[in-house]
């Protein structure tokens, strides 16, 4: 892999709450040691009910988004029925395994509650309560190791988030430059305003972006 290859950094999470599931990531893309952007789209809609987040190779990443959207229409065509997230999840574990470049998160609500799942790039395919991908995850996983607990409400699951992702933010030189935070419940796909993130982050304490 080329040294000089644009990626996305990263800090990705995914964590589960009471009415569905909250996903995060800050903005920032570097290649080498250069930050190459500041304003990257790092959490997707892959359905009405389910999202995922990329870390790794920008190429890669944008070819794997296409590639889940699609198969997740068609599914739903085929089946009259949206897809599941553990479909989704699963869908995405084996067309990773061809090569692609990635870390990624697959998150969404469906019939049976909340789910979010990490995959890396050989397949590798896990569900846990609250995960994170990429060079900032383990400052993030730190944060949220503290503070998750079991039924989190939506906007105590955003502010787990926010305080997580500045942890990365502070640490990790490929991550930063602000946030995009998203929550997938019983009403879809939910982008929370970059004012109100701004405004929640300077309540716990935390400048923006820092």
């Amino acid at each position: 892999m080329a040294e000089d290859s644009l990626k996305t950094g990263t800090t990705t999470i995914g964590i589960k709450c009471k009415d569905g599931v909250v996903m995060a990531s800050e903005r920032r893309a570097t290649m080498g040691h250069m930050i190459a952007h500041t304003n990257v789209q790092k959490v997707f809609r892959i359905t009405d009910n389910i999202g995922m987040t990329i870390a790794g190779l920008v190429g890669d990443a944008q070819l794997m988004v296409r590639y889940a959207q699609a198969e997740a229409s068609l599914y739903s065509m085929k089946r009259g029925a949206p897809m599941s997230v553990t479909a989704a999840a699963t869908l995405v574990a084996n067309i990773i395994r061809q090569g692609f470049y990635l870390g990624l998160i697959v998150g969404g609500h469906d019939g049976e509650g909340g789910h979010v799942f990490s995959i890396d790039g050989a397949g590798g395919c896990i569900e846990d309560d609250y995960v994170s991908v990429g060079s900032g995850s383990p400052f993030a996983l730190g944060a949220m190791e503290g503070s998750y607990r079991e039924g989190m409400s939506r906007e105590e699951g955003i502010d787990l988030a926010i305080t997580a992702l500045n942890s990365a933010m502070r640490r990790d030189s490929a991550s930063g430059n602000g946030m995009i935070i998203t929550f997938i419940g019983p009403d879809g796909f939910e982008s929370v305003p970059e004012d109100d993130i701004k405004a929640r982050a300077a309540e716990l304490g935390f400048k923006y972006p820092n």
